[in-house]
C-alpha cells in the first residue's frame, strides 16, 4: 500500500465502517448489490489465469469466482484491515486460502509485483467498491494497467437510476451516502477515456432499470496490437510519399 495522509485517511475511515457491519454484511448486502453474480459469470476466466478483485471486503466475491473457475489463480486487495480479516477467516473456512492471496493495500495506488510477486492478470474485477474510492478514476487506470495482453477489467457498481422513479433514487442516494457510498455519474465517460487511451474496447449495460451497471474494459492481445502498430506504421509511411 502507498503510504499517505489520504489513503490513511480513508483505511480508517472504512475501518470504522465496517468493524462491525463486516459481520452481518453479505447477509444484507445480496439485497441490494445486484449483479455480481453476473459479473462473476462474464469473466470467462481461462484455464490457470490470474484474477484480482480490487476492493475485495469481506472475500464473497472471490469465494464465487474460486467455485466458478477451479483452475483460476486468485488474488484481492482492499484497505480496510477489518474487511481483510473477514476475508481471510471466510477464505479458510471454505478451502480456499491455499489457492487466493490477498493484500492490505489502496486501490487507487498500489504495486502488484511488490504485494503479490505478481505483475499482469488476465482478469481484473472491482464489484461495488468505485463508488467508495475516492479518486475511483486512478482505480480504473490501475486496474487497465496490470491486465495482461487480451484481458478484461470488469465492473460492477450503481447506476444512475435514469430509469427508475426520480423519488426512488433519491431516497437511495440518500441513503448510501450515510456509508460514504456514492453513485459514480461520470464512470461512462472515464471508461470511454481510458479505453481510448490503453486502445482497449469497452462494452458497458445498463442492469435493472438503471439501479446498476455492468461494464467490461478489453485490451488488446498482443497479435492485435502488433497489427496496429504495423498498420499505422504503413499509414505513416504512405503519408510520406506527400
Amino acid at each position: 500500500m502507498t503510504a499517505g495522509a489520504h489513503g490513511g485517511d480513508h483505511a480508517a475511515l472504512m475501518d470504522a465502517n465496517y468493524r462491525f457491519q463486516r459481520h452481518v454484511y453479505d447477509l444484507t448486502r445480496k439485497y441490494y448489490l445486484l449483479g455480481r453474480d453476473r459479473l462473476v459469470d462474464a469473466l470467462q476466466v481461462p484455464a490457470g489465469g490470474s484474477v484480482l478483485e480490487l476492493g475485495c471486503g469481506t472475500g464473497r466475491n472471490l469465494v464465487q469466482v474460486a467455485r466458478r473457475y477451479p483452475h483460476a489463480r486468485l488474488f484481492g486487495l482492499d484497505i480496510s484491515h477489518a474487511m481483510l480479516a473477514t476475508a481471510h477467516k471466510t477464505l479458510a473456512r471454505r478451502g480456499l486460502g491455499g489457492r487466493t492471496r490477498l493484500a492490505r493495500a489502496d486501490a487507487t495506488d498500489f504495486d502488484q509485483q511488490a504485494l503479490f510477486g505478481h505483475q499482469k492478470f488476465e482478469r481484473v474485477f472491482v464489484s461495488y467498491a468505485l463508488s467508495m474510492i475516492p479518486g475511483w478514476e486512478r482505480t480504473v487506470a490501475a486496474g487497465l494497467a496490470c491486465l495482461a495482453p487480451g484481458g478484461s477489467l470488469h465492473i460492477v457498481d450503481f447506476g444512475g437510476q435514469e430509469r427508475l422513479p426520480r423519488w426512488f433514487g433519491s431516497m437511495l442516494r440518500a441513503w448510501l451516502e450515510r456509508f460514504h457510498v456514492a453513485p459514480r455519474d461520470g464512470l461512462r465517460e472515464v471508461l470511454e477515456s481510458e479505453s481510448q487511451r490503453f486502445g482497449a474496447s469497452l462494452r458497458f449495460d445498463s442492469l435493472f432499470r438503471g439501479y446498476a451497471v455492468h461494464a467490461v474494459v478489453t485490451r488488446p492481445s498482443g497479435a492485435a496490437r502488433h497489427s496496429n502498430a504495423t498498420g499505422n506504421q504503413r499509414i505513416e509511411a504512405v503519408l510520406h510519399r506527400f
